[in-house]
């Protein structure tokens, strides 16, 4: 009867929330009554919050401790802005529930088809849903991890030319400003965004920590803490270019050993085409030795 009992009332919940977006249905709220006597504008028919604003926060918090068990522990809003990409933690939340819906759905699709033992059928419900959320997880991580590179190798050219133009007598944010609007790669488009939250109120030094907290590269973070010193040292000139100095042969023994590696590579297969005929050699005269010591 408990059980019954607590059914109904879950169920009298829900209906209530669906039934709450119909106008002939909910209570018209002080603002929407008031609204005929002080000559405004009508609004709309429908209100400010919906059934879908009231699911975001849930399915963002359901999300975040789905991505942690899974072994994502980092902020989603710190990848999203590290990638580039201009959505917010509820919106992609909202797109991994309808990659995982569609993933349940071809799951169902394919049991109903192969009709498969009863052993499979919770792998056929439960991995499609999970592919679906871990794809755009990873399409998140690796568009993080391309972009890093991306300033990685740009950051050397930039450095020595912020260093050119220090020297040369510009200020910090003056050098910044040239910079981004002669660069054309994502450092230069960082750089107009550093500039615009500079125009918005920020400090440079506040809004170069930004940009660094946000790409997360150490040679990054090492440059804009040097930056950080303009208004205590009257040589930052030397001392960005001695820091892009360092950025530049950091980025030479990251290549090197790119290039190690890969020529580390060539030579499996051709230790595996060499080691298979090998074997095959010495297979042949073991099997005569033993074809002779058995005396068949």
């Amino acid at each position: 009867a408990r059980f019954v009992l607590v059914c109904a009332l879950l169920a009298g919940l829900g209906a209530t929330l669906l039934l709450s977006n119909v106008r002939w249905f909910r209570r018209s709220s002080l603002t929407d009554r008031l609204t005929p006597f002080s000559g405004a504008r009508f609004g709309g028919l429908l209100p400010s919050t919906s059934l879908t604003d009231l699911l975001l926060p849930s399915v963002a918090i359901i999300g975040q401790r789905l991505a942690s068990v899974l072994g994502v522990t980092e902020d989603l809003g710190a990848r999203l802005a590290r990638a580039g990409f201009a959505l917010d933690t509820q919106a992609f939340r909202m797109r991994q529930v309808g990659a995982s819906a569609v993933g349940l759905a071809i799951g169902l699709v394919a049991i109903a088809a192969l009709q498969p033992p009863l052993v499979f059928m919770p792998l056929l419900i439960l991995a499609p849903p999970l592919l679906g959320f871990l794809l755009l997880e990873q399409q998140v991580v690796a568009a993080g991890q391309a972009r890093q590179h991306r300033i990685f190798a740009e950051l050397p050219v930039m450095s020595e030319q912020l260093a050119m133009l220090l020297s040369a007598g510009y200020s910090v944010g003056a050098a910044l400003a040239r910079i981004s609007e002669r660069n054309s790669g994502t450092t230069g488009k960082d750089l107009k965004q550093v500039c615009e939250r500079v125009r918005h109120g920020l400090s440079i030094a506040q809004a170069l920590n930004e940009w660094s907290s946000v790409v997360n590269l150490p040679e990054l973070g090492r440059l804009v803490s040097v930056l950080s010193l303009s208004s205590e040292t009257s040589d930052l000139g030397s001392l960005v270019s001695a820091e892009a100095n360092s950025i530049r042969r950091e980025a030479q023994r990251q290549m090197n050993e790119v290039m190690d590696r890969r020529g580390q590579q060539v030579w499996i297969p051709v230790t595996v085409a060499t080691l298979i005929p090998g074997v095959i050699f010495l297979i042949i005269p073991f099997l005569q030795a033993l074809h002779l010591f058995s005396g068949t």
